[in-house]
């Protein structure tokens, strides 16, 4: 059809849907007990907004399918999540689900001691003190026991820590 016989109105740019947390190729999706409630939480969440009501059809249209976008890139994280439970007993070195204090002994941080839980990609959030187990320096803690140091690449400049304590919840 010409586009003389378009309406502006009825162009509607297609929403933008934010991809959610890179996972790597060929890394199963690992998440935590507490990862996948989270994940069921936000689609109940998004499947609720879609009885909200809109101030025009059009707004409908637009919300809807920005929220089916998103319950897609969601179902697909959701399809593909391997919940890995905290072990029993608990080891004494660093696996998925440990919470894992160490201390920096070379850099700009040095001798500073951080506390980080090691959970899935879609939990990861530094603010609240939780790495993805596939960030660098997650995979450089991971295997080592308290006493144990742990190396890996900031940029250019090589971290040393100190792993001080490993627990599960």
């Amino acid at each position: 059809m010409s586009r003389g016989f378009v309406r502006e109105d009825d162009q509607e740019e297609a929403p933008f849907v934010p991809p959610r947390a890179p996972l790597p190729q060929g890394v199963p999706n690992h998440v935590t007990p507490r990862g996948l409630r989270l994940l069921q939480e936000e689609r109940a969440a998004l499947e609720a907004d879609r009885s909200k009501p809109y101030e025009s059809e059009n707004a409908k249209r637009r919300a809807w399918a920005e929220i089916d976008g998103r319950l897609e890139l969601l179902n697909e994280r959701l399809g593909s999540a391997r919940v890995v439970e905290p072990p029993d007993p608990a080891p004494d070195d660093v696996r998925f689900g440990a919470a894992v204090s160490f201390r920096f002994l070379k850099g700009p941080q040095a001798g500073q001691d951080h506390t980080f839980h090691i959970v899935g990609v879609d939990e990861a959030s530094v603010k609240e003190g939780r790495i993805a187990f596939v960030a660098p320096i997650a995979r450089a803690l991971l295997g080592k026991r308290p006493g144990e140091i742990a190396a890996f690449a900031l940029g250019t400049m090589q971290q040393e820590l100190e792993v001080l304590a490993v627990t599960y919840d």
